[in-house]
């Protein structure tokens, strides 16, 4: 066998798992998009209005994934919720904005919000220690878990118990 045949072989095979892998998620997406509910979509005018009366200071990091309550690796792969992308989080009376570059914007009303606390990591993201902010809500009776990875890992605290302190957010125990 000639070095030729070798490597088009191993890109073969390549092509053939990467193809896999394409087909894998786009499945996922199908059967997601037929049990969970539409997430919700971000209040009109919301994105002009950023800045005004935001709870924090925005903070700049990395949207790393949403799963459902099944396990930190289910990731959502409904619309392009499930991909990584580079975000500011904004904290509003009204709910959180993940305004991410490059993809949709993520927005979860204070109402769906159920906790918020730190973790080693997230699909998409894994960091050990507290590595990733995690923020726990839901609608129509599915819950979610969406993770963020911030510049300045200091605020975690002050954003984990600011989200906690939002509107309707009930209490529940860390690790539930």
């Amino acid at each position: 066998m000639t070095r030729l045949q070798l490597s088009l072989i191993v890109l073969a095979v390549f092509l053939l798992l990467a193809g896999l892998m394409w087909l894998g998620y786009r499945n996922r997406a199908r059967r997601q998009a037929k049990v969970l509910p539409a997430f919700p979509a971000v209040p009109d005018g919301l994105l002009d209005r950023l800045g005004e009366g935001e709870l924090l200071p925005p903070l700049t990091g990395v949207y790393a994934s949403t799963v459902t309550d099944k396990g930190w690796q289910d990731r959502v792969a409904v619309g392009d919720i499930g991909f990584r992308a580079d975000a500011t989080l904004h904290l509003l009376p009204t709910g959180l904005l993940f305004d991410r570059l490059g993809a949709s914007p993520l927005w979860i009303p204070a109402e769906s919000v159920v906790d918020a606390r730190t973790e080693a990591g997230i699909a998409g993201k894994v960091m050990g220690g507290d590595g990733v902010l995690v923020v726990r809500w839901k609608i129509d009776g599915h819950q979610f878990d969406t993770g963020f990875r911030a510049d300045d890992k200091s605020e975690y605290e002050n954003w984990a118990r600011a989200v906690r302190a939002l509107p309707e957010t009930p209490e529940v125990p860390h690790g539930e």
